[in-house]
């Protein structure tokens, strides 16, 4: 009996029994098993060793050492086989993990930043071809990094193969969209499903001349969602999924997680039959490519997440986004009030210990401003009114404000909007140069520092955009792009700058005092055991609501991780945190149990079981 064999038996009776559940087709089923088998033969020796290195450390991806970053590879290194040249450098960063924006077959230049494919299995020619796509990945495990990719389930191009043969008359392949001949029940189920780009994108449902029928498309109207009832759809994906693994991916992003099912009369979110969908391709990968692990992209609040995690015994995905974390990140900053920045990690915290999280300041995306608003009104916060001081405090406007950054899907109706921007000129760091304005620039650095060092030390794993490194700031040029004009998220989809890559080396620089600053972060994080995957983790009172604490315990360490969000000294008491620590930012004497932190200051204090 063979690696995946002895791991289909073990899983059969689920497999089948969720399989037939959703789909009621013995015949498809077995269709579906002799695809998992082909894809087994068809992974490599070295694959294959991977496998078995993961089955037996199923943890792996929580380890210290863990490091993320993620990035476009056209807009880091132009293609694929510039990525890989430029490995050395993300060695010398400390990168265990490389999540390459979509780089698959698109259209060109309506892809939605390459979410909306146009060949599941096929590289676009502009980055390169499978088989770089594979010598990278082969090149990354070498170096002991693992392969992140985008697997876009929910929908496909418009362009794409199946809508092109839709489009042409093809039943076969108008059923593997949602489609009706009449607007009666698109219209219908517009009443309850809400819209996603309600200003640029309102409604949920195209009108297509070629085929004279109505598409669901909940994104943007050249991006059509897959009818996951035919089983079609579900096998064809699930083999897509299966190249990827078969080319050295390692970790599958799953783009849209909650949209994947419809039905008449919900808001087509969340619906029981994702996660059954979820439940049957974690069973296939861990069948088939054990050493594949699943990262959902679920945008939602901390406690509605849980169930995209399923089970300890069945389990779904491995990874979460924590989206709702990096607004209320920024919120804190921006305020200087980590009320409800404690709130939102004690609700993380109160998971299941098999729940796991991706911590990360920005991303491809805007900042979405979705905030607990109950939790604000209970500490006197009118919502709309925070959410507006928010955007207009990170684009600049707001009075004193010490960032720069633009507004992104703004809606006058409900006055609500989004951010984006870099981390460095979302600190203050852009306002600082351009002012020419040295003590603006210092505390842009020390803001910075400090918001990365709170996401490495919170529960999960830290992930980086690429840039963050160097302190890469905004980029306006997108402006007089009639491409790229109308979405603001290019301001930080910028190309890496090498130039300034290069000043990490040079004293006094803002690459330098960022790059090691993090560097000695990531070092600390990869080197103590209290950032383990065992470790206790927890927030702590500080008596102020300034500063935020982040306690971790494993074994007869404690460690403190102490992060004042305000440009003011501030005092803390942690009570029951008694003994001698030591702060191992600075190597001297640490605020624990009580200490004072200068503005923007970070320390990780570290003491003994005896003094805790």
């Amino acid at each position: 009996m063979n690696g995946f064999e002895r791991r289909l038996s073990a899983r059969r009776d689920e497999l089948d029994w969720l399989y037939m559940e959703l789909y009621h087709d013995r015949e498809m089923l077995e269709g579906l098993k002799a695809m998992m088998a082909r894809a087994y033969g068809g992974r490599s020796e070295s694959l294959r060793r991977l496998d078995k290195k993961r089955e037996a450390d199923p943890e792996w991806f929580r380890a210290g050492k863990m490091l993320g970053v993620t990035m476009y590879p056209g807009l880091f290194a132009g293609s694929l086989k510039g990525v890989e040249e430029k490995l050395g450098y993300l060695k010398e960063q400390g990168i265990t993990y490389v999540h390459l924006m979509p780089l698959l077959k698109m259209p060109h230049p309506d892809n939605d930043g390459g979410y909306a494919v146009e060949d599941f299995n096929q590289v676009d020619p502009t980055l390169g071809t499978n088989e770089e796509l594979s010598r990278l990945a082969a090149a990354m495990r070498r170096r002991g990094m693992s392969l992140c990719l985008d697997f876009v389930i929910n929908h496909t191009a418009g362009t794409h193969d199946w809508a092109m043969r839709a489009k042409a008359g093809e039943r076969e392949y108008q059923d593997r969209y949602i489609c009706f001949d009449s607007p009666d029940i698109p219209r219908e189920m517009e009443k309850t499903i809400p819209d996603v780009f309600p200003e640029t994108a309102p409604g949920s449902f195209i009108f297509v001349p070629e085929m004279g029928k109505y598409v669901c498309s909940s994104f943007h109207p050249y991006q059509w969602d897959l009818n996951y009832h035919n089983p079609a759809v579900f096998h064809d994906m699930v083999d897509s999924m299966l190249r990827l693994a078969n080319l050295g991916v390692e970790v599958l992003r799953i783009d849209a997680v909650p949209y994947l099912w419809k039905e008449m009369g919900t808001t087509c979110r969340n619906l029981p039959q994702v996660h059954t969908v979820m439940r049957l391709i974690r069973l296939i990968t861990e069948c088939v490519c054990p050493g594949v692990i699943l990262k959902g992209e679920v945008v939602m609040a901390p406690r509605e997440l849980a169930p995209y995690f399923g089970t300890a015994d069945k389990p779904e995905c491995h990874l979460l986004y924590n989206a709702s974390t990096m607004a209320t990140q920024w919120s804190a900053l921006a305020s200087g009030d980590v009320r409800q920045l404690k709130h939102q990690l004690d609700d993380l915290h109160s998971l299941p210990a098999h729940c796991c999280f991706v911590n990360y300041l920005r991303c491809h995306d805007d900042i979405g401003w979705g905030l607990n608003e109950d939790y604000g009104r209970a500490l006197g916060i009118d919502p709309l009114a925070h959410k507006k001081y928010l955007y207009e405090f990170f684009e600049g406007s707001f009075p004193g404000s010490f960032a720069r950054g633009e507004r992104y899907n703004y809606n006058p109706a409900t006055q609500d909007a989004r951010t984006c921007g870099t981390t460095a000129s979302l600190c203050g760091i852009e306002k600082g140069l351009y002012e020419g304005d040295e003590g603006q620039v210092a505390l842009g650095v020390r803001r910075d520092l400090m918001m990365h060092a709170a996401v490495m030390c919170m529960a999960g794993f830290p992930m980086l955009s690429s840039g963050d490194e160097i302190g890469q700031l905004n980029g306006y040029g997108y402006h007089d792009d009639p491409i790229l004009r109308e979405d603001s998220r290019n301001l930080h989809r910028t190309p890496f700058s090498w130039d300034n890559a290069a000043r990490r080396t040079m004293p006094g620089t803002v690459q330098q005092r960022l790059w090691d600053g993090l560097r000695q972060l990531e070092k600390l994080r990869a080197g103590q055991p209290c950032f383990g995957p065992g470790a206790w983790v927890t927030t702590w009172d500080t008596h102020n609501n300034s500063v935020l604490a982040i306690v971790r315990r494993t074994g007869d360490e404690t460690m403190a991780c102490l992060f004042n969000f305000s440009g003011l000294a501030q005092t803390v008491w942690l009570d029951g945190l008694e003994g001698e620590f030591s702060d191992l930012i600075s190597g001297e004497r640490a605020c624990c149990p009580s200490g004072t932190l200068g503005p923007y200051q970070y320390q990780l204090c570290l003491g003994r079981k005896s003094g805790c």
